[in-house]
């Protein structure tokens, strides 16, 4: 028999989402790889088996073996897009929203992002990584186990490298996985506001190589994989704008991701696809001609339905029709201060459901393996296969589908990073 150094066991559903190898599309999102009376096994960190519990107590012993007394198990959850590094609040636009403001013009009105970006470059390391911590805890409670993490509430140098300093510890620190983000191209600062191309030239000439050198010297290098984000957007920066930076960064080596076609369609899906990026994300205003672009390309698309539950909305990006054109479409909370205060990717999985009819089993998939390749990881995390790291989250439920049926509970009985409850 091989040793492990733990085997849980009796699984009444061990829903293991494996891929063959690439993001799920189409039917294939329908397949969450459910073995009945499952069980892994787990050796210095990672699956090490996976089949019924028949055959992994046969195959392996251990010292630690866990009865989970015919829970659901699942992977754990992969966040793809997050903003949770940020001092303050924004409860007074909360109410402000209520009233009827729209989200843009908050931002002309030096709200929003801006808002936050002041109360971000005046907290030190310490506060933002304590804060910060709290909000990766909320996370791990309801089942997240990796999830991508980004800059944008600095907007200078020295502001954007110390939030990348805070995002470096708390990978250094908690038990949720985490890949860096470079947003620098969130909005527009308060100093550059009549002069957006001369921050463009900021960004490019200085921003991305110092945030590179930074990365090359991090922890992460080698590691995971380094991004570069922008907001493609009226009020935000131009296609041209976000092709420079874009461009620029591809150049330098980072990853490409962007937010495109929240609220208006500007063009910035085809531009991040031609870049050969890694996800675009929010899509609500994306084009039937993007779509079929998506659906033929590698890029995942990044569905954010917490963001337009947030703000009342009654349009959602259209995830149904992404599926069944063929596209691979992960799921995020966006968790962040303003447009999507919402740390569960449950809750995340509920509002598609409803509001983008996906069914549980295409909502978990998005969640998980597709979330993972979102972020470059579909090789390492999302799925329960053997070689992968042991992540998963065990609910007080007998069928998967509880997990998006219902909603403002916690379901969540234990949580493994790495083969470790935490």
């Amino acid at each position: 028999m091989q040793h492990a150094d733990s085997i849980i066991h009796n699984a009444g559903q061990l829903v293991t989402c494996a891929p063959g190898g690439k993001p799920k599309r189409g039917t294939e999102m329908l397949d969450v790889g459910i073995i009945a009376d499952g069980a892994v096994a787990i050796n210095d960190g990672n699956f090490v088996g996976v089949g019924t519990s028949a055959d992994i107590l046969l195959e392996f012993q251990s010292d630690e073996i866990i009865d989970v007394e015919g829970r659901v198990v699942c992977p754990g959850f992969v966040d793809p897009h997050t903003h949770i590094v940020f001092a303050g609040d924004r409860l007074n636009e909360f109410e402000l929203k209520i009233k009827g403001a729209a989200y843009l013009e908050i931002l002309a009105n030096g709200g929003g992002i801006i808002s936050t970006v002041r109360q971000t470059r005046e907290a030190s390391v310490e506060t933002l990584v304590d804060q910060s911590l709290a909000r990766l805890d909320k996370m791990l409670a309801f089942g997240t186990t990796t999830c991508e993490i980004k800059t944008g509430y600095g907007l200078d140098t020295a502001n954007e490298l110390k939030m990348l300093e805070v995002i470096a510890e708390l990978d250094r620190v908690h038990p949720i996985a985490v890949v860096p983000t470079f947003l620098a191209a969130h909005a527009v600062p308060p100093e550059f506001k009549e002069s957006p191309d001369n921050y463009v030239d900021l960004i490019c000439d200085t921003m991305l190589s110092a945030a590179w050198k930074w990365f090359v010297a991090s922890d992460f290098h080698g590691r995971v994989p380094f991004f570069c984000d922008v907001f493609c957007e009226n009020g935000a920066f131009s296609v041209d704008q976000s092709r420079r930076i874009l461009e620029t960064a591809k150049g330098i080596g980072f990853k490409i991701k962007a937010h495109v076609d929240q609220f208006t369609n500007l063009g910035g899906a085809k531009l991040a696809m031609d870049l050969g990026g890694t996800s675009i994300d929010h899509l609500d205003a994306i084009g039937d001609d993007e779509i079929d672009l998506l659906a033929k390309s590698d890029t995942i698309g990044m569905v954010i339905p917490t963001e337009n539950f947030n703000a009342g909305k009654t349009k959602y990006a259209n995830a149904r029709k992404l599926i069944d054109t063929g596209c691979a479409v992960a799921l995020s909370t966006d968790y962040n201060p303003g447009s999507a205060p919402c740390p569960s990717q449950p809750m995340a999985m509920a509002i598609s459901c409803r509001y983008q009819k996906l069914l549980p089993s295409e909502a978990l998939n998005a969640a998980t393996i597709n979330a993972a390749y979102a972020v470059g990881l579909g090789e390492t995390v999302g799925s329960i296969e053997v070689g992968k790291r042991a992540d998963l989250a065990i609910f007080e439920a007998q069928d998967y589908r509880q997990i998006a049926y219902e909603f403002g509970g916690d379901l969540i009985a234990a949580v493994y990073c790495g083969g470790v409850a935490v």
